[in-house]
């Protein structure tokens, strides 16, 4: 069996609103053409997609005393996830995201992270002594188990999402990952810090582009580009870099070849944003690789 991958950090309850396009900064009423409620965050994303994908994890997280709460350990409660919760008197992380046809997204913090001054970090040391990994989501909360996986010997993943190469909250992040993910969209110059981190020691770093696919470089040099998978309709774009990561990981860790774990990320990412969820409810590992084979869904 699978040594479990253990997260950090990561689940919201979100309203996500589908328009037809973004709206202007003016006073206006605006009919939107769907919308619903559904877990979020990068935390949640992952762990529903790797274990889908026939990983075991373990998913800590902090969770208010709420009716959110409840309705995120309810979407949690599929197999293959070990949910940690720490209880807090904040409430539950809540989001609005406000989507175009596209996938552009505007995402509003109605209820931000929680922050508790303490936290129980028990739970987290035991189930990092018989994990595979740790992936460290970028929530504050989080930062105390950077140094606690490293001091466990246990490598750390992190996900610096639309990070601008200089805002200080990810610092601690990056100093403590052997591999990195993140997106161009506020990085101009992506390639030249993926080379500065591979530079300072990181065994590989992984930068998405969205619909222009993903680029990869690793320690021994070797640059690798990804094309995105083209997918009949896109129904929701949130979730979608957390099922790459899922599909890349997956294929990491079965031994695959590093254009392999490409395309198993790009295969899980176009599936993801064929659904309104943050993991297509028929996702395996088998149908990305038959999807590989065919060349299609």
């Amino acid at each position: 069996m699978n040594k479990p991958i253990l997260i950090i950090g990561g689940v919201s309850v979100d309203t996500v609103i589908q328009l037809d396009a973004l709206p202007q900064p003016v006073p206006q009423t605006i009919w939107p053409k769907e919308s619903y409620r559904t877990l979020g965050s990068t935390g949640a994303g992952k762990a529903l997609n790797l274990s889908a994908l026939g990983l075991p994890v373990i998913l800590h997280s902090l969770l208010g005393r709420d009716q959110e709460a409840g309705l995120a350990r309810s979407a949690l409660s599929v197999p293959g996830i070990e949910l940690l919760v720490e209880t807090t008197d904040a409430p539950t992380e809540q989001h609005v995201n406000l989507m175009d046809p596209h996938g552009g997204r505007v995402s509003i913090f109605i209820q931000p992270p929680a922050e508790p001054a303490t936290v129980d970090w028990a739970p987290v040391c035991a189930a990092m002594e018989s994990c595979e990994l740790v992936v460290v989501n970028i929530l504050g909360y989080a930062r105390p188990a950077l140094a606690l996986a490293r001091s466990a010997g246990k490598p750390v993943w992190t996900d610096l999402h639309d990070y601008d190469g200089h805002n200080p909250h990810h610092q601690p992040f990056i100093g403590a990952a052997s591999v990195i993910f993140l997106s161009s969209d506020n990085l101009a110059d992506y390639r030249g810090f993926m080379e500065k981190m591979i530079d300072q020691g990181k065994e590989l770093v992984v930068c998405t582009h969205g619909a222009q696919g993903a680029t990869l470089l690793n320690r021994e040099g070797v640059w690798l580009e990804q094309a995105a998978l083209p997918v009949d309709r896109v129904r929701d774009t949130n979730g979608a870099g957390d099922a790459f990561f899922s599909g890349f990981l997956s294929g990491y860790l079965a031994g695959e070849s590093l254009p392999t774990c490409l395309k198993l990320g790009a295969a899980c990412g176009a599936l993801c944003v064929t659904s309104r969820s943050l993991a297509a409810q028929n996702l395996s590992l088998q149908r990305l690789y038959d999807h590989l084979q065919a060349g299609g869904w």
